[in-house]
């Protein structure tokens, strides 16, 4: 049964993998290798002889011999608790911990668009003042690695990209910059506890802290980031000025406002954090309802001031800035998590991951199978890879800021710029500009390895 398990969970990632072929998208087939995959694990539970406790991070011992049901059992922990039981309790456990980053998401990318629905990120297009295509460069990129520590690389590849759009009419000198942006975002992404899914994922897991993370990868991550635009900065296409539009925005008078009070909210996740030892998804959720306080008083005033003597539909969400916000967010995204996230707890529940991991430390040096494992996160999506990860290792040898936990964030956040398919930053890049595979391939994949190898070998030596 174990072997027909890893076989939905291959035939599904293919499928993902292929899903701009086979015009299917990512998430219905994350969705169906999910639900196969604890389906068999039910159907074949009597005859697994080994079950792996993801609560205390050890296989659970004489699984084999434990009876099928146990009537009146209620606690797994106990020695003679069922199979059923041991089902029970693991399906409980992962969904609760995916369900904990999945409302982090949810809360994250709300509090976004609601800064989106007052024009805030419009505000960003002030600091750029210039005309040279080189300090162009260095100014986006700089932004994409600060933004994206905050409010994700994905988001912060989209905001860039538009704003770009406004600077610059030509698609075939803007693409050079997005391929630049996608490498500074995913940099950026990678030090933060917030600033990408898979590092979100490790902080959640209780596998790094922000401040050890921070310490431990600001500076490789920086490395990433500015080897490639010191690189880039010199090639051709970055020679020269530009000539910007000559058309002004118009900005809302509360965009600066709501920018500067979303970004403050969503640092204050972490702050939340240490300061109560509560999970992450808390604190997210007070942000959010701190800025959603804040936007629906604000649309509140300007709607009476603007509709004086007018009516509104009562009890409508057509003026509500939260409920605008929550039907823009990318619900794709959060079900594709979802069918990732449990499929992989799937098979970790069974023991193959563990079992997989101890095999990877006998044959080679766990530092080279991190960095292997940042350039596989370029062909195969990193959520899933670093799902397995938090599985492979065990708790009592590689604890809390261990060493190798920061280097996994590092190689899974920003070894995926080296194909554009190998991150979310570069998937919105490819369909927002139209970046060809291969055109991606031929004159950025270097500058990412680069990049790439440059904080690996940095952050080997500083650890």
């Amino acid at each position: 049964m174990e072997t027909i398990i890893v076989i939905v969970f291959i035939l599904g990632y293919l499928t993902i993998t292929l899903e701009h072929s086979l015009k299917i998208d990512k998430l219905v087939p994350a969705l169906l290798m999910m639900a196969a995959a604890w389906a068999l694990v039910a159907f074949g539970l009597d005859g697994f002889t080994t079950w792996f406790d993801s609560h205390n991070g050890k296989m659970v011992e004489g699984f084999s011999s434990l009876p099928l049901h146990e009537a009146h059992e209620h606690d797994i922990g106990h020695a003679m608790a069922s199979k059923s039981s041991w089902l029970e309790g693991t399906l409980l456990h992962h969904f609760g911990k995916t369900c904990e980053i999945l409302i982090f998401l949810v809360g994250a990318m709300t509090i976004v668009e609601i800064i989106d629905h007052f024009n805030g990120f419009a505000t960003i297009k002030g600091f750029v003042r210039t005309k040279s295509k080189r300090s162009l460069l260095w100014i986006v990129c700089i932004l994409g690695f600060i933004l994206s520590a905050i409010i994700d690389n994905l988001t912060a590849t989209i905001v860039l990209i538009t704003i770009l759009r406004k600077l610059i009419a030509d698609n075939k000198l803007r693409i050079w910059y997005a391929s630049l942006i996608i490498i500074a975002a995913n940099a950026g992404g990678a030090w933060s506890p917030i600033g990408d899914v898979t590092t979100t994922m490790l902080w959640m897991g209780q596998k790094v802290s922000t401040v050890k993370l921070i310490q431990y990868l600001i500076i490789p991550s920086l490395v990433c980031m500015i080897l490639p635009t010191l690189i880039a900065s010199f090639l051709p296409a970055f020679q020269g000025t530009f000539d910007p539009p000559s058309e002004k925005e118009v900005i809302s008078k509360k965009g600066p406002f709501m920018l500067y009070l979303g970004l403050l909210m969503i640092v204050f996740v972490p702050v939340f954090k240490t300061i109560t030892h509560l999970p992450p998804y808390l604190g997210m959720m007070l942000s959010l309802g701190i800025v959603a306080l804040t936007a629906e008083f604000i649309s509140a005033r300007e709607f009476s001031m603007a509709n004086r003597g007018g009516s509104h539909e009562e009890g409508g969400h057509a003026y509500s800035p939260t409920f605008k916000a929550l039907s823009k967010i990318e619900m794709p995204s959060i079900l594709f998590f979802l069918g990732i996230l449990m499929t992989v707890a799937a098979l970790e529940s069974l023991g193959l991951i563990y079992m997989f991991g101890n095999n990877v430390q006998q044959s080679m040096d766990n530092n080279l199978f991190v960095v292997l494992l940042g350039g596989g996160s370029a062909v195969i999506d990193n959520v899933p890879l670093v799902a397995a990860s938090m599985g492979m290792f065990d708790t009592s040898v590689y604890a809390m800021d261990a060493s190798l936990w920061h280097f996994i964030a590092y190689a899974a956040g920003t070894g995926g710029s080296m194909l554009i398919i190998g991150s979310a930053a570069g998937v919105v890049a490819m369909g927002m500009e139209r970046i060809s595979f291969f055109w991606y391939l031929k004159n950025i994949a270097w500058l990412a390895l680069v990049g790439y190898l440059a904080g690996c070998g940095l952050f080997l030596l500083m650890n």
